[in-house]
């Protein structure tokens, strides 16, 4: 099987001519494609489900606009995993050093770039922009609700969002165009968020910071308690991932990774009487954050706390990141505002991203802002 695409045979001509012409694009396989099945990263689901009747919303809009698809991508076991190994499917390459981790779980998606002009995952708590970050790419996580889900795998119905990602920032801007009918005004503030970027090491700070210097900024604590928000968000993500997928792993008891099994138990055994207090939490959050972020600004923030890890990292290094890197994520996430992510350069050849954060609904804007200023960082 290879290392990037669960199918690679899978191709559904454009359907009309427009912004996309001669634009090819792969999917993470969790997307409907009349008469495929999806595995969704797991040999129990393939087996489970039967071929979709009708091809995802999303899919068809892209081939309305001139683009052809080619390909089903990997994916982590039903998207739960931020890190790109699956233990039925192998790991698809991390194409700036093949002894990282791709990041999840679009990874194949991410991986795919360097062979398709753009490639379309799913992010519910990061995994657009993880293996964005990770693999050197652009990455965008739109607005909650922007873009059709219909006839994608759900993981959680409160932050799960369709993204794409690219090697060019021209490509990520001319996919939003055909996905995005509002354009805003321009930015008029670059917001650098202090505590967001507290969790990064200095010598990294200071390589993002050295991009950042095409755009004049100002410093300001935006966001509160990462951690609180984080820990807020990863509950209402699980008790929401056990009510969309407990009935079908109880059912069918599937084989999983440990660490994927041990997440799904551990949602499993979460008191759903608090969820509603939780929802108003969100609330408050993402209430908080509109005041604090006008429609004519943009914060900025590191995308992940570090570079891809290594491959088989000792376990507590990748918790470690991972639980950095979830305080990062959970700001659009819990808010269900837009983020670019956009690809740095180390000298060592590996990436970094710098990320931008937009009011909800600006997601047109912020595509053309990340390509007029930071089209040319990578």
């Amino acid at each position: 099987m290879n290392a990037i695409y669960f199918n690679e045979t899978i191709t559904k001509q454009p359907l009309k001519q427009g912004l996309l012409d001669e634009c090819t694009f792969a999917v993470k396989d969790v997307f409907a494609v009349e008469g495929e099945r999806n595995s969704a990263g797991n040999p129990t689901w393939y087996e489970t489900h039967v071929p979709a009747r009708q091809t995802a919303d999303v899919i068809d809009q892209l081939r309305k606009e001139g683009a052809t698809l080619r390909g089903f991508t990997h994916t982590d076991e039903l998207m739960y995993s931020l890190n790109g190994e699956n233990v039925h499917y192998g790991t698809p390459p991390n194409p700036l050093d093949e002894n990282r981790i791709p990041g999840g779980s679009s990874n194949g998606s991410a991986a795919a770039t360097i062979e398709r002009d753009f490639t379309v995952g799913t992010d519910t708590g990061g995994s657009i922009r993880v293996p964005a970050s990770y693999c050197g790419v652009y990455g965008i996580r739109p607005t909650h609700a922007a873009v059709s889900l219909d006839g994608v795998i759900p993981l959680a119905s409160s932050f799960d969002t369709v993204g794409w990602m690219s090697t060019s920032s021209s490509v990520l801007k001319r996919v939003g165009d055909v996905l995005f009918d509002t354009m805003g005004s321009p930015f008029t503030q670059v917001i650098v968020d202090e505590m967001a970027w507290s969790f990064l090491a200095q010598d990294d700070q200071q390589i993002l910071k050295e991009a950042l210097a095409v755009v004049p900024t100002s410093q300001q604590q935006i966001t509160e308690n990462l951690a609180d928000w984080a820990s807020l968000f990863r509950n209402i993500q699980g008790m929401e991932i056990w009510q969309t997928h407990g009935a079908w792993i109880e059912r069918e008891q599937p084989n999983f990774a440990p660490a994927i099994a041990e997440r799904f138990q551990w949602a499993s055994e979460l008191n759903t009487a608090c969820y509603e207090k939780l929802k108003m939490r969100q609330e408050q959050v993402t209430d908080y954050m509109q005041q604090q972020l006008l429609e004519t600004d943009v914060l900025v923030i590191p995308t992940t706390a570090s570079v891809a890890p290594r491959k088989n990292a000792p376990v507590q290094e990748v918790e470690d990141i991972r639980t950095k890197t979830m305080q990062l994520t959970c700001i659009a996430g819990l808010t269900g505002f837009p983020q670019v992510t956009v690809p740095v350069m180390r000298p060592d050849g590996l990436a970094l991203g710098l990320s931008f954060i937009a009011n909800k609904g600006c997601d047109r804007q912020l595509l053309h802002f990340v390509d007029e200023y930071f089209g040319g960082v990578r």
